[in-house]
């Protein structure tokens, strides 16, 4: 099967692209509602807002500079640029590519700094971060390695997979792999552990095992996305040119989905609890209701038939899971 050139690769990643970062406006519009409604400012989670409106911001960017790239290879260098449209999108020096690669590893260090810092407030336990870590240490040094490299190729500047710079790659995208499982499997387990622990004192319906599967279809989108970005490296096929443009608004999406479906998880179960219990859900922080080697505290909600909401009533007592 003859693989796609690269000017056409350009144009389907451009519209692909376009596509899905216009599902990302929205569901960042979505994000701000949830992080918003009907909350003052000073509860408003401003570290979160922060790196989602950062998000936003590289998206953007990323897709301004995909327009600029299509409209420098087609238009301004169609007939200026040696070997044409297909050579100029093939170039890995030429400048907007290394821009644009340079943003997705940035948008990438961020998430997954994210994911870490989620994994370490659940657990509260420097130990349990150790390795993804050293994994997300790994993720910055591979990953501005392989931008440095692409830059600096003068042997076969259109040969993306060039020896040295695909190690680099290969390096950085099973980096980022590694740390999105682990760290999404030490959340969902620590989630489960302290379901069971609550379960039979709680006498309402619970939101955890909703934020199991929010994870869970969190990680599967992502990693799906990095493995068949992962398999045109090691195939050597020109499909990671348009996989690389659409992973960036994917990431975001994925980003804005976790949040938006747990608060919105959060409201619905337990309206009347404040916006702090919110905030520490959507950061992973369960600190509202600490843990401590011997003992946990435990809530119980009941209903209220005047308000027809849950109200929270704490419980004189504390549970043993020695």
């Amino acid at each position: 099967m003859a693989e796609l050139p690269a000017d056409a690769s350009a144009l389907m990643s451009a519209a692909l692209e376009g596509i899905l970062y216009g599902f990302s406006v929205l569901m960042f519009i979505g994000t701000m509602w949830a992080l918003t409604y009907k909350r003052r400012m000073r509860d408003v989670n401003r570290p979160i807002t922060m790196v989602a409106v950062l998000l936003l911001l590289v998206s953007t960017v990323h897709m301004v500079i995909g327009i600029v790239r299509v409209e420098n290879g087609l238009v301004k260098y169609r007939d200026t640029w040696r070997g044409g449209p297909a050579a100029f999108f093939a170039d890995v020096t030429e400048e907007t590519y290394v821009i644009k690669h340079g943003l997705f590893i940035f948008q990438t260090v961020l998430v997954d700094g994210v994911m870490i810092y989620r994994c370490y407030v659940l657990w509260q336990s420097v130990q349990v971060v150790i390795i993804p870590i050293l994994l997300w240490c790994s993720i910055v040094a591979t990953g501005i390695r392989a931008v440095y490299g692409n830059s600096q190729v003068t042997a076969n500047p259109e040969d993306v997979f060039a020896a040295d710079v695909k190690e680099w790659i290969m390096a950085f995208i099973v980096s980022s792999l590694t740390t999105n499982l682990l760290c999404s499997g030490l959340l969902v387990y620590r989630v489960w552990k302290l379901e069971r622990r609550v379960s039979k004192v709680r006498a309402s319906k619970s939101t955890v095992m909703a934020i199991v599967r929010v994870l869970v279809d969190a990680v599967v989108l992502y990693s799906v996305m990095l493995f068949a970005f992962l398999f045109c490296f090691i195939t050597e096929n020109s499909g990671e040119s348009i996989l690389s443009d659409i992973v960036v608004p994917i990431i975001s999406i994925t980003f804005y989905m976790v949040l938006i479906r747990i608060t919105i998880s959060c409201r619905h179960y337990i309206p009347t609890v404040g916006t702090r219990t919110t905030e520490g859900m959507e950061l992973g922080n369960v600190q509202q209701y600490p843990v401590k080697p011997s003992e946990i505290h435990l809530s119980q909600f009941t209903p209220d038939d005047s308000t027809s909401a849950y109200k929270v009533m704490t419980l004189g007592r504390k549970a043993d899971h020695r």
